[in-house]
């Protein structure tokens, strides 16, 4: 607990706020740790990729407030909801900083972080599963894999300049490569990736909507990326993950569907058989 001295001969207890990794949306990746903080917070600040079904988590007792930025509604600036920490956690209020994914992994919390602890107010930090891993995962794609990927790299492609890259490493056949924010510079990402040396036939898959009710995934190729955004009207928030681990997801389904066609028929010789 910390303490701040406000008048002579009295002291206010200082909050602390609390940085959660909320996950990629389903509630039950959600840690215990996390799911614990969340109920002890009196104050509870969440952006937009944190799901309806873990908003349902937050208790009755706290205040909330929707800090979310999404496209084409207004959004608290970073110096506003900064503001909005420092005087909850100073008024003496613990406050539960709630993010999509990671709070580390592009999502601003290392900023945060840093600022809070500047104006003498204790910061706890607590990791969440990160859209890449998790989303991956559901899609039953591998970030690495024995043959096709050694490695992975996770980029965005928030900006609103040119992305500085190093394309011909990205373009690398021997890893996966996972693109958060990426949807309005497909053409970019294909144009330059392809120009780096990446095979322009290389499997790529968008992840709408991970780790929810509402997910779908597509699956095409390098050359297909902004046609396959198109032709689906893929909406953020996505994934966009590039290399030859897509074709494990491809495999799955037509192993699973192979396995679902021998139990029909196994069904249907048993049925034979009773009826005999």
């Amino acid at each position: 607990m910390s303490i701040s001295h406000t008048h002579p001969g009295t002291f206010t207890r200082q909050g602390t706020v609390t940085l959660v990794g909320a996950g990629p949306g389903d509630p039950e990746l959600l840690t215990v740790k996390a799911a614990r903080a969340i109920q002890q917070a009196g104050f509870i600040v969440f952006d937009n990729l944190v799901s309806e079904e873990i908003r349902a988590l937050f208790p009755s007792h706290a205040e909330t407030l929707y800090v979310g930025k999404s496209k084409g509604q207004h959004s608290s600036t970073q110096d506003e909801i900064n503001d909005i920490l420092i005087k909850y956690a100073q008024s003496g209020i613990d406050v539960c900083r709630v993010k999509g994914g990671d709070s580390f992994v592009f999502g601003r919390g290392g900023e945060e972080m840093l600022l809070l602890a500047q104006k003498g107010i204790k910061v706890d930090v607590i990791p969440g599963i990160t859209a890449a891993s998790g989303c991956t995962t559901y899609a039953q794609i591998p970030l690495t894999h024995r043959g096709l990927a050694q490695g992975c790299t996770f980029i965005t492609a928030h900006a609103d300049k040119k992305l500085d890259l190093n394309w011909p490493a990205l373009a690398q056949l021997n890893q996966t490569l996972v693109i958060y924010m990426g949807l309005s510079k497909t053409d970019m990402i294909t144009n330059q990736l392809i120009e780096g040396g990446m095979d322009a036939e290389t499997p790529v898959a968008f992840i709408e909507n991970g780790c929810t009710p509402e997910q779908r995934i597509f699956t095409g190729q390098l050359k297909q990326l902004s046609q396959l955004k198109q032709q689906h009207q893929i909406q953020s928030p996505a994934l966009i993950v590039i290399g030859q681990v897509v074709s494990v997801a491809n495999q799955m389904q037509w192993l699973e569907q192979l396995a679902e066609r021998a139990g029909t028929q196994e069904l249907a010789e048993h049925k034979l058989k009773m009826s005999a």
